[in-house]
């Protein structure tokens, strides 16, 4: 056998952290079945279904669910996955729909043809299980659960009251329109087409839908005053077609999430969902093999400048900080620690928990431009 004074056996371990999607979409709604020649499987209530092609679903669920689904895919871009779940359309069971939605790994959610009404916006409604479920999911849920939910006004309301407060979350998106289509399913399926970052402002919608009058977006929007109070935003977004831009289209007048005092635009939820999932899937690995030492710590911080690095390169973010209060401890002379820090060192290793803290500066799009133009 061949002398070899330094034997090399290479084994690779390359690790891929977790993606998350960040366009699909979870329909609820109901369908009917013709009397003559059903289809031979029709959707089952309760039951979701993974759909990539609209004439597929309005061939299993004809009807809401189905047009619903295909006017999702219409949009342009789209999703590439839309779950159908059929309810029943006489007795439909909306709160065991969403259940079954619960496990789904989608980020936005939406009921077929269910427009904002005093009826579905009660205790125990279709609209206020809706936000139940989005709040409590994305917040008690698994890793990557996160989502939005998306609902219509009823066609030509202006009425911001029409939306209870109970209801005004940054996890949903209401949105006003004058089409007798299912403007929420075109809605949803717009945002889907977007990476998470994207404001959604003036994005296009394929829907028929007739424009409202500059009075009627005041209602809706609130005054605005760019000099003093800056933009208005009452939680609802409408649907508009501007004459700047060139040619005949329908396009969202704005970004709002449902609740303006809180996350304001609908990009910022979906981006810190979307920053959140990269960070824990990346650091995944990290769970029981890196040592709460300065090596181990430094890996770490490593590991997630991985992640938030490029989102600065691709001006999604402005910058970041990362700070690990226990890596400054581990950093200075044994000799000078103290005892309350000597204390904490220990804890840390005890308990094996590490805390980090990590500031992140959002880039956000400009969403109104104020011109002073003076001719002399």
């Amino acid at each position: 056998m061949t002398v070899r004074y330094i034997r090399v056996k290479p084994q690779v371990n390359l690790f891929a952290p977790a993606v998350r999607a960040f366009g699909d979409v979870a329909i609820v709604g109901r369908f009917t079945l013709p009397a003559t020649n059903p289809p031979p499987d029709p959707l089952v209530a309760g039951v979701p279904v993974a759909f990539t092609d609209p004439s597929e679903a309005r061939r299993r669920a004809p009807g809401e669910l189905g047009e619903a689904i295909a006017l999702a895919f219409g949009q342009t871009p789209g999703p590439t996955l839309v779950y159908g779940v059929a309810v029943n359309s006489a007795t439909p069971d909306f709160a065991a729909a969403l259940r079954a939605v619960a496990a789904l790994n989608v980020q936005l959610v939406m009921l077929a043809n269910t427009p904002v009404t005093a009826a579905a916006t009660t205790a125990g409604g279709p609209l206020a299980l809706l936000v139940d479920h989005v709040v409590s999911v994305s917040t008690t849920g698994g890793d990557g659960q996160e989502r939005m939910g998306v609902a219509m006004l009823t066609k030509g309301s202006t009425t911001v009251a029409d939306v209870p407060k109970a209801l005004a979350n940054e996890r949903m998106v209401y949105v006003a329109h004058q089409s007798d289509q299912d403007v929420a399913a075109a809605v949803t399926g717009a945002i889907a087409g977007y990476e998470p970052h994207v404001s959604l402002l003036l994005k296009p919608v394929r829907v028929n839908n007739a424009p409202f009058t500059a009075a009627q977006i005041d209602l809706i929007n609130g005054s605005e005053n760019l000099d003093a109070g800056g933009p208005g935003g009452q939680g609802i977004n409408w649907l508009t077609s501007p004459s700047l831009i060139p040619g005949q289209g329908v396009f969202l007048g704005e970004g709002y999430t449902g609740d303006p005092a809180g996350k304001k635009f609908i990009d910022i939820v979906r981006t810190v969902d979307d920053v959140s999932f990269r960070l824990k899937a990346q650091l995944i690995k990290s769970i029981g093999n890196l040592r709460i030492s300065r090596s181990g710590l430094r890996a770490l911080v490593a590991q997630m400048e991985a992640v938030l690095g490029p989102l600065v390169s691709a001006e999604v973010l402005d910058g970041f900080e990362l700070i690990v209060p226990l890596l400054v401890l581990l950093d200075k002379d044994p000799a000078t620690l103290t005892a309350d820090e000597l204390n904490r060192i220990h804890t840390a290793n005890v308990q094996r928990l590490v805390q980090v803290l990590a500031a992140v500066r959002y880039a956000g799009a400009m969403h109104r431009i104020s011109i002073t133009l003076k001719f002399e």
